[in-house]
């Protein structure tokens, strides 16, 4: 079983429309679809937007589907002038860049577990591989680093320099740290992929809207392939 974590409808609904024997679990208020995409097992979320959402979704899907392997796949905020609108960032790594507990001298960004205390996330080198070759004839520059998330919707370029400095991330959203988070802790593969709807100027909302359909587009095609592949 394939797991896709969506943070936007369009992308769910672009998958969902190859899906065969599609069947729906409600859970949360979340709608889990399952069934075949090229004869693979797929099951699809549209997690809704932020880290708690895609958190709990992402538990109750390794709950329900027990998921070989999770991918969350979206768009993102460039923070590096090497990535335009339609680039593809895979994650070597994610980040949750709006931890901060430097007041008690610890380093911004750490997480702590029960049993650790780390920053860095690692994704599924495999997956990543995998992934990065799917993403092959799209047309788009791919690039594979650090995913930086964060329950913030960053605008300002100095927001975004800051972020890329402290974190040396490649860009920024609000879902894909929670997911690696979770799957982390269930020891469930997992891989981030994320395609640049804004670039790395100052960028209002309406420039969000204007591209985000485009960024959306090339992250459906890549997960398509590797679906077909895997």
């Amino acid at each position: 079983m394939i797991g896709i974590i969506c943070a936007l409808k369009i992308e769910v609904d672009g998958l969902k429309a190859l899906m065969e024997n599609a069947q729906t679990t409600e859970k949360a208020g979340l709608a889990f679809i399952s069934g075949k995409i090229f004869d693979k097992d797929v099951v699809l979320l549209e997690c809704g937007v932020g880290k708690v959402n895609a958190a709990v979704g992402t538990q109750i899907m390794i709950d329900l589907f027990k998921p070989e392997v999770v991918i969350n796949s979206g768009i993102a905020g460039s923070l590096t002038k090497h990535l335009t609108v339609g680039d593809i960032v895979i994650s070597s790594d994610c980040v949750e860049h709006d931890i901060n507990c430097t007041a008690l001298e610890e380093p911004r960004g750490q997480i702590w577990f029960t049993d650790e205390k780390r920053i860095g996330i690692p994704a599924d080198k495999e997956v990543v591989e995998k992934l990065a070759e799917c993403c092959k004839g799209l047309g788009s520059h791919v690039m594979v680093g650090r995913i930086a998330t964060g329950d913030i919707f960053v605008t300002y370029r100095s927001k975004r320099e800051f972020i890329a400095f402290e974190f040396d991330a490649l860009c920024c959203e609000m879902e894909g740290g929670a997911v690696g988070h979770v799957c982390y802790m269930n020891k469930v593969p997992f891989a981030i992929l994320r395609s640049i709807s804004d670039d790395f100027k100052f960028n209002k909302v309406e420039n969000y809207e204007e591209f985000k359909e485009l960024a959306a587009d090339r992250a459906i095609k890549a997960i398509k392939k590797f679906i077909k592949l895997t």
